[in-house]
């Protein structure tokens, strides 16, 4: 699932901005090349024993990411579940209580970042 209006999307920070402001929230920079990376947020729902992932996709505007002055932008923030053995399935629902902490560290990295 799309996450939209989050204030977000188009935000610019330099790498090593925002690898530290996404650490401080729990979310770890695990897919990345010369221009894109993507932070992920793993929650978990014990009530059913999934995990679904918090993901902001973002691209390099200036640079390249082997430089921690890069500046990405935000583009898109995704929220899907876990599948075996890997990836993210993004047309389940997801419980409330999940969006509720995800909206909550989005809100709180855009203090960090605007």
């Amino acid at each position: 699932m799309i996450i939209e209006n989050t204030g977000l999307n188009g935000v610019k920070s330099e790498l090593d901005h925002l690898d530290e402001s996404t650490e401080k929230l729990g979310f770890v920079r695990w897919q990345w090349e010369y221009y894109r990376a993507t932070y992920d947020l793993k929650l978990e729902d014990k009530a059913s024993g999934f995990e679904y992932f918090l993901r902001i996709a973002t691209r390099a505007v200036e640079g390249k990411l082997e430089s921690p002055h890069a500046v990405l932008a935000i583009e898109s923030i995704y929220i899907g579940r876990a599948t075996f053995p890997h990836g993210l399935e993004y047309e389940s629902p997801v419980p409330h209580q999940l969006m509720d902490i995800a909206n909550k560290k989005l809100q709180q990295l855009k203090q960090l970042l605007v």
